[in-house]
């Protein structure tokens, strides 16, 4: 086998290996928060502050020029969406079964084409339009408002799904003056302070005994699945490693079901089949149409 056949496999393992971290993490961050009682805002707190020191040392490997911007404000604003993501993301594994919110936070694409048509007049298309509702009504389906078990605390990892996607926009126009290293630093570097706030309007809880090992791990492993995607797509395009990224849904669903004995309603199968389905729609849309401009 050559060694560039061998790339295309690596690049797949690297993105079920990633998604296979996070579901760890997730269900660290529930066992902690659902069953151990430590604050969300303390929990999310440590697995960003043991992440940053685990992950700043290869950030740092080119000095202080890594620092060097003219973007300092959309660092900022990115710095922002992110700590209200992972806040109500955080929030929301402390309330909801990990099953529900990973198929709920899923919905991030759908809003990543809605703040692109508003916020960068972005050309969305009948395809994409077409993709986000139905995207939206899988998510209606799992959330089942209309029934009496309906949770408002539900509406947590959708509101997580909203602000990651508004992170992604504003990497995006990062990407065009800034490299990956100032990027992530500054991302890191603004995390951390005002998790750190937050969690100290809570009482600022440190964790003990089983409680810390689990925050010790999420932030160990947020490190190692951030690297492993980045690794991913090095190694291959985004349109052959994305369909991997939907095995994050039955990672959790297991790491749930193992450690917790959660299982899915018979309302999440239906949602979430719409919600990966409509996703594979957005990626090939978006590979007909790089596939365009390469011919043009």
């Amino acid at each position: 086998m050559s060694t560039n056949s061998k790339k295309p496999i690596f690049a797949a393992l690297a993105m079920i290996g990633a998604g296979a971290s996070f579901a760890i993490v997730n269900g660290a961050l529930q066992a902690s928060t659902m069953q151990l009682g430590v604050p969300s805002t303390s929990a999310a707190f440590w697995q960003y502050a043991l992440g940053l020191l685990v992950g700043l040392p290869f950030v740092l490997r080119r000095g202080f020029s890594a620092l060097k911007t003219h973007q300092i404000g959309w660092h900022l604003a990115r710095g922002v969406l992110a700590v209200i993501g992972i806040q109500l993301w955080v929030a929301g594994l402390a309330q909801v079964e990990i099953w529900q919110a990973i198929a709920l936070v899923m919905t991030s694409p759908f809003f990543v084409i809605i703040g692109a048509k508003l916020f960068f007049r972005e050309r969305v298309g009948l395809i994409r339009w077409l993709a986000t509702l139905a995207g939206f009504s899988g998510g209606m389906v799992i959330l089942e408002p209309w029934t009496e078990g309906f949770s408002l605390a539900a509406l947590l990892p959708v509101g997580a799904a909203a602000f990651w996607a508004g992170t992604s926009l504003v990497t995006k126009k990062l990407t065009a003056t800034e490299d990956a290293d100032s990027i992530t630093i500054y991302l890191l570097l603004l995390l951390t302070p005002v998790n750190a706030l937050l969690a100290l309007g809570e009482g600022g809880i440190v964790p003990t005994g089983p409680a810390l090992w689990l925050l010790v791990g999420a932030g160990a492993l947020t490190v190692l699945a951030n690297y492993l995607l980045t690794l991913a797509y090095q190694k291959a395009d985004a349109a052959f490693v994305q369909p991997f990224d939907h095995l994050k849904l039955p990672l959790n669903i297991a790491v749930g079901f193992f450690a917790f004995g959660f299982a899915p309603s018979g309302a999440f199968w239906p949602g979430a089949l719409v919600i990966v389905g409509a996703s594979l729609l957005v990626m090939l849309d978006e590979q007909k149409r790089d596939t365009q401009v390469s011919t043009a």
